[in-house]
């Protein structure tokens, strides 16, 4: 073959060959599983959300290795299980948040043009982190009516709510000129604490009827680690757990999302416009679950299913059927090793997640059989001690390492609720000892 020929062949086929896609990660604060109306929800209304689903994919067994927001933001960035990259807690972790290898960073890289809206929950620097070409943020938690944003590296006061200011954020950030594919990580307060929904939504749903799970009811048998006495603030509390939030501010929390869906409402309607919206990956999940009295909780933290499960959905035509539902079990610390992939970057060699791109694209129809979740007790939480946990598709094993007679076990298929504890059944000794060695190699994996 003539070399003008080749070169016109090869410059053809390079003219063809589908482009990397752009990266929009959307992610919620403090969103149960079930709490959209794609997911079920009776009587909650989030049609742009639900828009994702219709004409994307739900991923239905979707978790994260860690319940609390620190720690899980930091495993979604980087692909690493909390044992590997040290941040446990949600004190002040700004300096190993500025260790952190990210996925964007890597994008970056890869030509991507990245950029960062949204709260990084790693103490009160605000400061930009490294690979991001647009940085917007706010110390700490923020503040949900006027907040202070930190623009690339400078302090600017907001006037209005804080989601729609975000949502705002993005929406500039999508309208500007580019020749790169960009990839945008949209981090919202919502619907995190505490739970002042705008004005105009301060009355929706004020008729409805909260339902609560049947574990709500659960009189704690053969849980003995939300049995015991704990101190708070120096003073004793011998009482059961007992807590978990009001039908009215179960209500407040699920007020907050109706400004998250009228966002995402705004950003697929500017990305359809400009004609990028079928060339764009959108991932829109949460940090970690939420316990509405489930086992007599609230907040996350705990080994159970309200706490360590996530909504997950994803739009991507290229990829995905509209209308699909998923039953592979993927993990936040997978997000990094995917869009990483997508740009065409090697993960560092301690990325533990796995690249969900085999599973998104119809190549692969499981990620993993069982998985690894791990938590690490705040001084200011004692009622939840630290805990390392497996969880298969049938049973999920937890070990208490401060005592092992505390430790629990769950079928899943008979008991999804996690009612009953089967750690001392002799019928399952077998089984738990194999989950016992499974979750040893699992934490060494991990690391």
């Amino acid at each position: 073959m003539q070399r003008r020929t080749f070169l016109a062949l090869a410059a053809s086929a390079l003219a063809q060959a589908p482009k990397r896609p752009n990266t929009l990660f959307i992610l919620i604060d403090d969103l149960r599983y079930d709490a959209l109306g794609c997911l079920g929800h009776p009587w909650l209304k989030t049609p742009h959300i639900d828009r994702l689903a219709k004409e994307g994919v739900i991923f239905r067994n979707a978790f994260v290795t860690t319940p609390l927001c620190s720690p899980s933001r930091a495993s979604f960035m980087s692909g690493r299980w909390v044992n590997s990259h040290g941040i446990k807690s949600n004190g002040d972790n700004a300096a190993l948040s500025h260790q952190l290898v990210s996925f964007s960073a890597l994008q970056q890289k890869a030509g991507y043009e990245t950029a960062y809206i949204g709260k990084l929950h790693m103490g009160n620097d605000d400061s930009p982190r490294p690979g991001f070409d647009h940085w917007v943020s706010f110390k700490g938690q923020g503040v949900y009516q006027n907040p202070t944003f930190n623009i690339n590296g400078k302090p600017e006061p907001q006037e209005g709510f804080m989601t729609d200011l975000l949502n705002q954020q993005a929406l500039t950030y999508l309208k500007q000129p580019r020749t790169k594919p960009f990839s945008l990580y949209l981090a919202h307060k919502a619907v995190h604490g505490p739970f002042t929904p705008p004005e105009r939504h301060r009355d929706l749903y004020s008729d409805a009827t909260i339902t609560r799970h049947p574990n709500a009811q659960d009189d704690l048998t053969g849980k003995p680690v939300l049995q015991r006495e704990i101190a708070v603030d120096g003073k004793k509390n011998p009482g059961q757990a007992r807590g978990g939030p009001s039908n009215q501010t179960i209500r407040n929390q699920l007020r907050l999302i109706q400004a998250v869906d009228e966002g995402v409402g705004e950003i697929l309607k500017l990305l359809e416009e400009t004609k990028q919206l079928d060339r764009t990956l959108i991932i829109f999940t949460s940090d970690n679950g939420y316990f509405h009295g489930d086992h007599g909780l609230g907040d996350k933290r705990a080994a159970y299913e309200e706490s360590i499960r996530i909504p997950f959905l994803a739009r991507y035509p290229a990829w995905f059927k509209a209308g699909t539902s998923n039953d592979a079990v993927i993990l936040n610390v997978d997000i990094a090793p995917t869009m990483m992939e997508i740009a065409g970057v090697k993960p560092p060699v301690e990325v533990r997640g796995k690249s969900l791109v085999p599973l998104f694209r119809g190549k692969a129809t499981a990620v993993r059989p069982d998985f690894y979740c791990e938590y690490y007790e705040e001084a200011g939480f004692p009622r939840i001690p630290t805990w390392h946990a497996v969880r298969t598709d049938r049973y999920k094993y937890i070990e208490y390492p401060v005592n092992p007679d505390w430790s629990e076990l769950y079928d899943l298929k008979a008991d999804p609720f996690e009612l009953k504890n089967l750690v001392a059944d002799p019928v399952l000794a077998k089984e738990k000892k194999k989950l016992q060695l499974r979750l040893a190699q699992l934490r060494r994996e991990t690391l």
